[in-house]
Parts: structure tokens; sequence; C-alpha cells
């Protein structure tokens, strides 16, 4: 036969804490969430707002938001490869009046670069 075990209870220290500790975390992560999708939401926006938005960012906040997967995410696109170009817009340098890209393809091969030359 086995002694019988004696069961002792935890100490009022140790009740408080858990008592307040489960809560706690669950608003901390609830904020966290929330928190996420505000960025997450900014990132989907025009990149004034979103400069806007990342202007005003605490720097701890840099270290508890996963960057790189939301504004890959936000920033895909939804062009395949081997799709055709979407239309495009853009202004002329000259006159500034807008110019239809898809418009220029019909007279010469369009180029576009993106980037700086400075």
């Amino acid at each position: 036969m086995s002694e019988p075990t004696t069961v002792f209870p935890a100490p009022k220290k140790k009740r408080r804490l858990r008592r307040w500790l489960l809560p706690t975390a669950g608003v901390l992560f609830a904020a966290w969430l929330g928190f996420l999708y505000y960025i997450n939401r900014a990132m989907h926006q025009s990149p004034e707002v979103f400069g806007h938005v990342m202007a005003r960012m605490p720097m701890p906040a840099y270290f508890v938001i996963p960057f790189e997967t939301l504004w890959s995410r936000a920033r895909a696109g939804h062009v395949n490869v081997g799709d055709p170009a979407p239309s495009l817009t853009v202004k002329n340098l000259e006159d500034k009046t807008p110019v239809e890209l898809g418009s220029l393809w019909n007279e010469k091969p369009v180029v576009l670069v993106f980037g700086s030359y400075t």
C-alpha cells in the first residue's frame, strides 16, 4: 500500500500572481494584435500615409513588430509573370499633361526605370 500524499495549498503570493498575470498577459496580447492591425492597415495605404505613421512610431515598437513579413504581404502586388502590364498614367515632364503609357507602346518601346542616379 502506498502512503497517502498530502497536498499543500499554494501560497497566497503565488495565487495572487497567477490571478493577475494571466489577465494582464491577455490584455497585452490583445493590444499587440491591435497594434499589428494598425501597422498593417498603414502599410496598405499610400507611401505618404505610411511614412506619417512610421515617423511617429516609438523605437521599442520596431522590436515587437514583424515588419518584413507585413511589408512583403502588403506590397506583394497582383501581377503574375506573363500577365500584361497594368494600365499606367503618368504626367509628361514638359507640360504636365497626363499620358497613358499603353498609348506610347504603339509608337516606340517603353522602358520604366525606377531608382535614383545620385
